[in-house]
């Protein structure tokens, strides 16, 4: 054992005197005692082997004076008094027995007094140590050495032990609970984050948040109407029964995400190619499909992709092949076939109308006395909305319901463009985001800037269509004379200097001076033309509003002088 107490040993550092080890304490520390030196006389001491010295006992250093003993104290148990240091009751060890080994002459050793010393560097043993644990049971005292009490912790100190164990792991269980806890918390709040952003996204982006316009409104600030992507196809529903025809335009607006059937009414005012005015009727019968597109091209600054001749059977077929459709009808319909009079309608009027085919046709074609023909346009968008809500979403499944009606489309309108524009129309009106309206005109069927700009500017692209290179320029004639024949005297003037004629109607009042109004800036030099062309002169030339369709706005007053008079 390497015990820094021994470092003074044999030194005669301090005065010369050497120490010896003589025995152990009570604490298993070595017990050393002074050697004399060569220079004092050897005294005789008796040889204490426990160290049990007089004035170095359990107290510390040496006093120098002699400390007293307990009456009764034996630390090792060789005395015959009744002292029983571990409370087990046992008898004083029978005489002659020697717990350390030692040859006993008598049953009881006297005590040697000598003395022993501890060298000045042996700290002083701590006086609240308790003595060493008593041996276990069955076990000899010494045969571990002396720290054999370290080894075998007591029952105790296992339930100390297994206690804070307990402790510590329902500790550890307690921060893991707050750890889930609290990870549950900022994911839950994460969530809600999210839920709520995307909610107030969409409701902004329908246009249902209170005070906010999206970009699908028709006052949406975000998209300008102009610039938003429009597929629009025209449809013409040919009466076979009277011959007559009913027109409308689908209108699916893909940067919106809405859908809109737009009702043109008959009396709609269009110029035909040579420049002469004539109406939707007269176009659709004497043009054709492909004429009649291109004039409301012109007059609404649309792009047509497409024209959609939809014969009555075929629109019969089409009802029934979506299974049929649910509308709410505003009048009663006889049946066309009932042979006598008082018979019961073929349809009903109410909310939420089951209608066949055969009742879709009747209704759609059906004008009743005194009657104007918007209220029959009315219900054949009515019919039309009704059918795209049953027609499938998916654009397969109704390319399939297009071909099923086995009718000839009109180029470069396909089966498949057809099922697939459908396809869309029904998905948005489905979802609520479809809308029936109608174009209004004036009683000639010429369209003024207040009633039908809200509908060609918003919903059909907002401004007239330039004209092509080389092509007319579009002037629109509104007679303010109070002559009827002077709108004819202008048209056949502008066809003569070479630009094109679009009726704009009679004014509600006679006007003095002329006006020759254009809109935009590279059209300043035509509206000079046009001026120069009637005999206006220069100072009735300049910028303002001109109706959709043209690009010179003029109206005649009683100043104007027709050539041919």
């Amino acid at each position: 054992m390497n015990d820094r107490y021994e470092a003074g040993y044999g030194d005669d550092s301090y005065g010369g005197d050497q120490y010896e080890i003589v025995g152990y304490d009570d604490y298993g520390r070595p017990v050393y005692q002074q050697v004399p030196s060569r220079q004092q006389p050897q005294q005789q001491q008796a040889y204490d082997p426990y160290g049990q010295q007089q004035g170095y006992g359990r107290g510390g250093y040496d006093t120098g004076q002699q400390q007293p003993i307990p009456p009764g104290y034996d630390p090792y148990g060789t005395q015959q008094a009744p002292y029983d240091p571990y409370g087990t009751g046992a008898q004083d060890p029978a005489p002659g027995y020697d717990p350390y080994g030692q040859a006993a002459t008598s049953g009881q050793q006297p005590r040697v007094t000598e003395q022993t010393a501890y060298i000045p560097q042996q700290t002083q043993p701590d006086e609240d140590m308790k003595p060493p644990a008593p041996p276990a049971e069955g076990q000899k005292a010494g045969e571990d050495g002396e720290f054999a009490f370290v080894e075998e912790p007591d029952g105790d100190s296992e339930d100390v032990i297994d206690w804070l164990k307990f402790t510590e792991n329902r500790t550890e269980r307690r921060e893991e609970a707050r750890r889930r806890a609290r990870s549950r918390i900022i994911a839950l709040g994460v969530v809600l984050t999210l839920v709520v952003a995307g909610g107030i996204g969409y409701l902004w982006y329908a246009g249902k948040l209170p005070g906010v316009s999206s970009p699908g409104t028709a006052t949406g600030t975000t998209v300008a109407a102009g610039a938003q992507k429009r597929d629009v196809i025209v449809v013409h529903l040919h009466n076979t029964g009277k011959r007559d025809t009913s027109t409308v335009l689908l209108v699916d607006n893909t940067t919106t995400k809405r859908g809109t059937t737009v009702l043109l009414p008959n009396s709609l005012a269009l110029t035909d190619d040579s420049g002469t005015t004539t109406t939707l009727a007269k176009s659709v019968d004497d043009d054709g499909s492909s004429g009649t597109r291109d004039q409301l091209d012109t007059v609404l600054g649309t792009d047509i992709q497409g024209t959609w001749r939809l014969d009555t059977p075929y629109l019969q077929n089409l009802v029934e092949l979506v299974g049929n459709i649910e509308i709410d009808t505003d009048t009663d319909v006889p049946d066309p076939d009932a042979k006598k009079k008082g018979a019961a309608p073929l349809v009903h009027q109410g909310k939420a109308q089951t209608l066949s085919g055969k009742m879709a046709v009747a209704y759609a074609t059906y004008r009743g006395p005194g009657e104007t023909e918007n209220a029959q346009l009315k219900r054949f968008g009515e019919v039309m909305q009704g059918a795209l809500r049953k027609l499938s979403s998916d654009p397969a499944a109704a390319t399939t319901t297009v071909q099923t009606l086995a009718q000839i489309l009109d180029p470069p309108l396909t089966d498949k463009d057809l099922g697939t524009f459908l396809a869309k129309l029904a998905d948005l009106a489905k979802d609520g985001k479809y809308q029936t309206v109608p174009l209004p005109v004036q009683s000639d069927g010429t369209l003024t800037a207040g009633t039908s700009d809200s509908v060609v500017k918003n919903i059909l692209g907002g401004t007239a269509k330039s004209p092509d290179a080389g092509s007319a320029v579009r002037v629109a004639v509104q007679n303010a004379t109070g002559a009827k024949d002077d709108t004819e005297k202008a048209r056949v003037t502008l066809l003569g200097g070479g630009f094109g004629f679009i009726e704009g109607g009679t004014a509600s009042g006679a006007q003095a001076a002329s006006k020759v109004v254009y809109s935009d800036a590279s059209d300043k030099q035509n509206a000079a033309e046009v001026a120069k062309t009637l005999g206006l002169p220069a100072g009735s030339v300049s910028k303002g509003a001109v109706s959709s369709g043209a690009d010179v706005l003029v109206v005649l007053g009683q100043d104007y002088r027709p050539a041919a008079s």
